[in-house]
């Protein structure tokens, strides 16, 4: 396995597309003897993480994420970029599987050499990205790709997860903003670092300027997250290739506005510790329903609880002794 590592590693460090597929694949892994090499690759190459631009981008389903995402990808590869996009897909409750469709909405970008599309299943992680986004990330630097967009499954309650692991977190919005504001989350709008108003075109462009004007006028209820960056609102079609370039512009001033005042590396701080703890919370879970004394008693302590003898809070807290005591 040592001699598989270093192969690995030195295949993603040069960029090899095989060799990072095979690391992403590792880092998906729920066993724990790929774990384990898991925490050396990223050990070895963790001097070559840190230098992409981290673009998050959410949105209502149907909004055209992927649509956006394929055209702005492959705006930045004519510029000189190498692009990676990280595809997060809902994962069915029944089956337990995902559509991982997103390669086949971006088949010109998944194609393009110096492009790399991963679709991963969410896996029923709250915050609408893998538990390994983070891991993907750093493996997606390392092989020098210097822009990395996070595609997440959609706004929901806890969508904002993603606010802490990219370094601008962009809104897609439709026309018609009265029912798009109704259907969105405040919190999710007091973590826009900028809103895009897709499918300005044709019919719909009319709306979609009064779209943005209404955008405009909800942000002034919010807060900022960044006291010297107010997000703007630009209206863009990612058909036409119209507002692209400002959107990429928009994106750009946000990275140096962030860079003069500090916060950038400070925002790089903070998303390290947040990385941190969330492998804390992922590992303790795991753990923990990998203890055997702890799995004797869940089948009886489950049936009580249905049954309606004790609550879900003393169970709980039955586990959690079981637990601190092994």
């Amino acid at each position: 396995m040592k001699l598989d590592l270093d192969q690995l590693v030195q295949g993603v460090l040069l960029g090899d597309r095989t060799s990072l597929g095979k690391a992403l694949t590792l880092v998906e892994s729920n066993r724990q003897e790929d774990r384990e090499v898991v925490e050396d690759l990223l050990a070895q190459i963790s001097s070559k993480t840190g230098g992409a631009h981290r673009i998050g981008i959410t949105g209502v389903p149907g909004v055209g994420k992927s649509t956006f995402i394929e055209a702005m990808g492959t705006k930045l590869i004519e510029l000189g970029h190498k692009v990676a996009v990280l595809a997060v897909d809902p994962t069915s409750s029944v089956s337990g599987g995902s559509i991982l469709g997103d390669k086949t909405r971006m088949t010109y970008l998944a194609n393009d050499l110096n492009a790399f599309v991963r679709p991963s299943p969410s896996s029923g992680t709250l915050g609408g990205v893998t538990r390994t986004t983070r891991e993907s990330i750093a493996l997606l630097e390392s092989a020098g790709y210097d822009i990395v967009m996070v595609e997440t499954v959609g706004i929901g309650q806890s969508e904002t997860v993603v606010a802490e692991m990219v370094d601008i977190f962009l809104i897609l919005m439709l026309p018609g903003a009265g029912d798009e504001l109704q259907g969105i989350k405040k919190g999710v709008l007091e973590l826009a670092d900028m809103i895009a108003v897709n499918k300005t075109d044709g019919e719909n462009e009319a709306k979609a300027f009064e779209a943005a004007k209404d955008y405009i006028s909800a942000l002034r209820l919010t807060q900022p997250v960044t006291s010297n960056w107010m997000p703007p609102v630009v209206n863009c079609s990612s058909l036409t290739g119209k507002g692209l370039d400002e959107v990429w512009e928009k994106i750009q001033d946000h990275k140096k506005i962030l860079e003069t005042s500090g916060e950038w590396e400070s925002r790089r701080r903070i998303q390290k510790l947040k990385w941190m703890w969330s492998i804390v919370e992922e590992r303790l879970s795991s753990d923990l329903r990998a203890n055997s004394s702890i799995m004797e008693q869940v089948p009886e302590l489950e049936k009580t609880v249905l049954e309606g003898e004790i609550s879900a809070t003393v169970a709980a807290e039955r586990l959690l002794e079981i637990f601190r005591k092994s």
